[in-house]
């Protein structure tokens, strides 16, 4: 058997990539992961340089995963800057890694393919990469926000692998037929409220239309990637991770998968923006870019809208992105993502062990707390 990396998804078939991660996952779509790399978004500079992984036996394909190599921790939403210091404070140098996830993007999904023909695959595959990783100098692999978490018996003995947990703030589609119903099983307080925030967006002259995929113009991707742009800058300082090739060459293309929601004054000018990805199953929430601030716009466009879409397309889950105890209020369940992680070093493995233990402890308390704080009735 021999493992393969790939600097470019455009090294993989896209028949066989397909075959293996399942386009109605948007993130993972070959065109997607090809269309970062051609509007320059993973490169050497942005510090994604793809970096695919597949183990191969005589031409047949046993395994495979995406995989990025990087010299930072940013855009994971699975911090490890603790674990990058630790190194550092030991005179070690902790990177490069190599992360395999979706980039600047914390939505759950699948992260590792095998062979079903193969019993022993995924074991072949670990062993494939963590040698891979051995022997490059690399210091760790980070499978993020993984929706087929491996047995724990498919896993090393050795404890090289552990798990690691976050909490996110997830919407569920239990049949709605409307937005009412939805709000119907709020309690009263918290359901007048809503309605509250939600009727301020008309008092306020503000109108808000959603357009999905060929529907989308030029002149919308355009502004949109202006309030993406000017937004981030607003936050951190710099123009955000994606560039303007991507929203305007790269997300028309991808069929009926991006949602944008736009947001317009009482002039009639457009000032605010929200883009989605939709599956078959799941809206994703992933930016957001506004020109002038109003109250609630920001609930009213990224979430409010997003449910309406999912009850109006009968999708089963709305997953809004990391972090925001205030969607808790609004509706959105506390809901646990799991991570794998494997480190080189043999002499971190077991206090990073305890720490992802304790970790894992203070997270699913957190989520229980979380829970009271929801705005129903009665939570199923």
């Amino acid at each position: 058997m021999e493992l393969f990396v790939h600097g470019s998804i455009a090294d993989i078939p896209k028949a066989e990539w397909s075959a293996w991660f399942d386009p109605d996952y948007p993130f993972l779509r070959h065109d997607f992961l090809l269309g970062l790399e051609r509007s320059e978004c993973t490169t050497q500079t942005s510090g994604w340089v793809p970096f695919h992984l597949v183990l191969r036996e005589h031409g047949r394909a046993i395994a495979a995963a995406p995989g990025f190599l990087k010299g930072h921790s940013y855009g994971e939403y699975v911090f490890d800057w603790a674990w990058a210091d630790a190194w550092h404070r030991q005179g070690l140098e902790y990177y490069p890694k190599v992360v395999s996830a979706v980039p600047f993007t914390p939505a759950t999904g699948p992260r590792i393919w095998t062979n079903p023909s193969e019993e022993t695959a995924l074991e072949l595959f670990l062993s494939a990469v963590t040698d891979l990783c051995t022997q490059r100098g690399i210091t760790s692999w980070h499978i993020l926000f993984n929706d087929q978490f491996p047995p724990t018996n498919a896993l090393p003995e050795d404890g090289s692998f552990v798990e690691r947990t976050t909490c996110q703030f997830h919407w569920f589609n239990r049949d709605y037929k409307s937005f009412d119903e939805f709000l119907g099983t709020f309690s009263s307080r918290k359901r007048k409220n809503l309605r509250k925030e939600r009727d301020s967006i008309s008092r306020q002259g503000l109108s808000l239309s959603t357009h999905r995929g060929s529907t989308i113009t030029t002149d919308q991707w355009q502004f949109f990637h202006y309030c993406y742009q000017t937004t981030y800058a607003k936050r951190s300082g710099h123009g955000g991770y994606l560039t303007k090739e991507f929203f305007l060459d790269v997300c028309p293309g991808l069929g009926d998968i991006p949602v944008m929601v736009i947001a317009k004054n009482g002039a009639g000018l457009p000032i605010a923006a929200a883009l989605y990805f939709e599956s078959s199953t799941t809206l994703y929430g992933r930016y957001w870019g506004c020109l002038e601030e109003y109250d609630n716009l920001h609930f009213e466009a990224c979430y409010y809208r997003g449910i309406e879409y999912c009850i109006e397309r009968g999708l089963e889950k709305f997953d809004p992105g990391a972090q925001g105890e205030h969607k808790i209020q609004r509706g959105f369940e506390p809901t646990l993502t799991r991570s794998l992680h494997w480190v080189a070093e043999q002499g971190f493995r077991e206090p990073i062990a305890a720490f992802c233990r304790r970790e894992m402890d203070q997270v699913r308390a957190y989520q229980q707390e979380a829970c009271t704080l929801l705005p129903f009735k009665q939570i199923e």
